[in-house]
């Protein structure tokens, strides 16, 4: 039984897996809009609307906590500058999940991510 335990694992060591998490946050925040796989962008939601909710506060702390996460110190600064002023006044929610078809090798259920307007 797997009680108390969130967030998916990726058949991934857990260093493997937050430079994963890491990287797609910092791409989500770079473009605006990335394709991956649904069980990928189920739980980079989770990592970005955490991301976003701390950089509201608009500090210099969660300025240091989203630098730790996002790996591009111009998205850091485009997260804070563009972004957020945008996203202030909405309580949550700030992803939106888009489902595109199975992916041609595999299967895999594609979607595109992006960041809500």
């Amino acid at each position: 039984m797997r009680h108390q335990k969130s967030g998916r694992r990726f058949n991934r060591d857990t260093d493997a897996r937050k430079a994963l998490m890491r990287n797609l946050c910092t791409s989500l925040l770079e473009s605006g809009r990335i394709t991956t796989t649904e069980a990928r962008a189920k739980e980079l939601r989770r990592w970005v609307e955490r991301l976003i909710t701390t950089a509201k506060a608009q500090d210099i702390a969660a300025r240091r906590r989203v630098s730790a996460e996002v790996s591009k110190p111009e998205v850091v600064e485009r997260l804070f500058s563009n972004l957020i002023p945008r996203l202030s006044e909405r309580p949550g929610g700030y992803t939106r999940i888009v489902h595109k078809g199975p992916r041609l090798g595999d299967s895999a259920p594609m979607v595109i991510i992006e960041l809500v307007d």
